[in-house]
């Protein structure tokens, strides 16, 4: 299944709760509202599977924080199930608790968020101290296989933007691939105190890890780099990317039942919930990821 554009649809995202044991100060809520509304485990398998029977095979399950549901390990299981591939973002909080049995369940791979290795950062961008938490859940996921790990750290000017290399290093160490995130915005809230205030460019950075790397690989999605120096490092670059945009093979669905084109855009969002509640057949469930596909339309063009 193509868009308008041309752009093959192979991912899926799911959020799954918009609810959130941290308060980190850059979070964008996966571009949703709040509204508190939630799939059951057997509505968001049946989304993933229509999903997966239109081309969109590698399922990402989000939030919030998806480990905040007391039903996520049934949600992966259910899932698994259904499509090629399922991994999840996390901030990693509550992953030595629940490692093992998302692995039993068919969770392939995890990518927890962690911006830094200094504990006051990390209390003052996500306002809770659970550093240690969230380092033993990458140990944790590490152990039981789930790989690869990646570390998405949101990099931010005058916050922890000076911690890069050692997060290259951890990472290395570990064993994880690192993804270094540009802060992201929409075009209303460029302008807006924070993230004029710590939006930090990556090309310039980009630039120099090309230099180091032994070995420079294009992913399919989002022509995103990534450098190999030798541990990994992906660059993810979306903000006046029309790169990044035209290479966008995703479609997603909010927390509360809504297909979403793009995250930061709120055109063309087409509720699926409500006419899965209706008893809608897969027919006409599969009609609306139609539409809401052909709504899509790169955010940088």
């Amino acid at each position: 299944m193509k868009d308008s554009f041309g752009r093959d649809m192979t991912n899926l995202r799911v959020s799954i709760t918009q609810r959130c044991n941290l308060k980190c100060s850059y979070c964008h809520r996966e571009g949703e509202v709040t509204s508190g509304k939630e799939m059951t485990p057997d509505e968001t398998a049946r989304l993933v599977s229509l999903g997966s029977s239109l081309g969109m095979s590698k399922l990402k399950i989000t939030g919030g924080e998806p480990l905040m549901r007391n039903d996520v390990v049934e949600i992966v299981r259910q899932c698994a199930k259904r499509t090629q591939e399922v991994s999840m973002t996390t901030n990693g909080v509550l992953l030595p608790e629940f490692a093992s049995s998302l692995k039993e369940a068919g969770l392939r791979r995890v990518n927890v968020s962690l911006d830094t290795l200094d504990p006051k950062t990390y209390e003052s961008v996500s306002g809770i101290d659970a550093l240690d938490q969230v380092l033993d859940g990458i140990r944790a996921a590490i152990s039981v296989g789930l790989s690869p790990v990646k570390l998405n750290m949101v990099v931010m000017k005058d916050i922890n933007s000076s911690q890069i290399e050692d997060m290259i290093r951890f990472s290395e160490e570990v064993g994880a691939v690192l993804q270094l995130i540009e802060l992201e915005a929409s075009r209303e809230n460029m302008n807006d105190g924070y993230y004029a205030k710590h939006h930090y460019p990556l090309d310039i950075l980009e630039s120099q890890l090309a230099a180091r790397a032994v070995r420079v690989v294009a992913r399919s999605l989002h022509r995103r780099m990534k450098y190999y120096l030798p541990g990994e490092v992906e660059i993810v670059r979306p903000m006046h990317n029309t790169v990044f945009c035209a290479n966008c093979h995703r479609l997603r669905i909010t927390s509360n039942g809504y297909l979403k084109p793009c995250l930061l855009s709120n055109d063309g969002m087409i509720d699926v919930l409500g006419p899965m509640r209706r008893h809608a057949s897969d027919q006409e469930l599969k009609e609306l990821f139609r539409k809401a596909v052909g709504l899509r339309e790169p955010y940088w063009r």
